[in-house]
């Protein structure tokens, strides 16, 4: 599959994830929760929401489900803790406002998340 259809498909499944998670983000912290605290529990909730979809619809991926899996699990937890390192950096070092900064990271992970799952987690297996 080409990789802008790839992306529009990514893109369109993790614009919808994450426009929920970031709702939800904002009423966690907003009831008393701590930012990095909310992120990673909600973080946890989007990786397992995500999985499935990407695996079948945003990247076509026939390969075993087993090893993709435990690759998709990988990458996330990199995604996770440059998302932690970026809050612990920008938010608790810096004294920027999370709400902003979290949205920005978002972005940036979403990023970092398709490149591994286009060329790693979900490539086509070689003959």
């Amino acid at each position: 599959m080409p990789i802008t259809s790839q992306f529009l498909r990514y893109a369109l499944t993790g614009i919808g994830s994450n426009i929920i998670l970031y709702l939800l983000y904002f009423a966690s912290t907003g009831l008393g929760a701590e930012p990095k605290v909310s992120m990673s529990v909600l973080y946890l909730l989007g990786v397992l929401q995500t999985f499935m979809v990407n695996r079948s619809w945003s990247f076509r991926h026939r390969g075993a489900a087993g090893a993709a899996v435990w690759r998709y699990l990988t990458a996330y937890a990199m995604g996770y803790l440059v998302n932690l390192g970026i809050l612990a950096l920008l938010v608790d070092c810096l004294r920027w406002d999370h709400r902003y900064v979290q949205g920005a990271a978002i972005v940036v992970i979403a990023l970092l998340l398709f490149a591994l799952q286009r060329i790693w987690v979900f490539s086509p297996a070689k003959p």
